[in-house]
């Protein structure tokens, strides 16, 4: 069995313990977003994955509703106010990413992988790079993630407008660390990076995560 074939059936196996597991937190985080949010619990959002097929991704809604009409429209950017109270701590804790254990039942994600894209940020990347980030599943988590995890805060850095530092700077240096991915994916490698994951959820400012992987580049904004 190769390895993509292990991962397929270790992905089924693990999304049904974790949801088991973690109802109690899906049915907390419902609550609080019922009683505080607009009463939307979850979002459904258009993806691009594997193969470069589209599918609706979930998410627990962390914002105000018909948010990709308003402002920054498909960005979230430091201190977005169409951001819900809870849905910041949702957010910063990464909660909002755990329906998608639902996809990786389903079979569109994996645990780890390139991180799926909406269309519009997919077809603004280079020909050869659509071709290649989605040879294999995209992920719950991935290299993209880690390196990423402070996406807001690097973009209200920049010089550059919001949505130039992302299309100019961000997502460029997102597809080639995709890419290497892609070409070096592994069991020890989703390994680490699934504990660097949680290292920097923990740990967001942490150095750890350039330590472990060296020899990638950084992102200059």
């Amino acid at each position: 069995m190769s390895y993509l074939a292990f991962k397929r059936a270790a992905d089924f196996v693990l999304a049904i313990l974790a949801l088991v597991l973690l109802s109690p937190v899906f049915l907390v985080v419902a609550l609080l977003l019922k009683l505080t949010g607009d009463g939307e619990v979850f979002y459904r959002q258009p993806r691009v994955g594997y193969r470069s097929g589209t599918f609706k991704m979930w998410k627990f809604a962390t914002m105000v509703k018909d948010s990709p009409n308003i402002g920054a429209r498909d960005l979230c950017i430091e201190g977005d106010p169409r951001v819900l109270p809870v849905g910041r701590w949702l957010r910063k804790t990464k909660i909002n990413e755990l329906p998608q254990l639902l996809n990786i039942l389903t079979g569109e994600m994996s645990f780890v992988g390139p991180r799926p894209l909406m269309p519009v940020s997919y077809h603004a990347l280079e020909p050869f790079t659509q071709e290649r980030i989605y040879m294999i599943r995209p992920g719950l988590t991935g290299i993209g993630s880690i390196f990423f995890r402070d996406e807001n805060e690097i973009i209200a850095r920049s010089s550059l407008g919001p949505r130039e530092a992302y299309d100019q700077v961000v997502l460029p240096h997102k597809g080639r660390l995709e890419l290497w991915y892609q070409e070096h994916v592994s069991f020890w490698l989703d390994l680490k990076i699934i504990l660097l994951t949680a290292w920097v959820v923990v740990f967001p400012n942490s150095s750890l995560v350039f330590k472990a992987f060296p020899t990638l580049p950084r992102c200059n904004v």
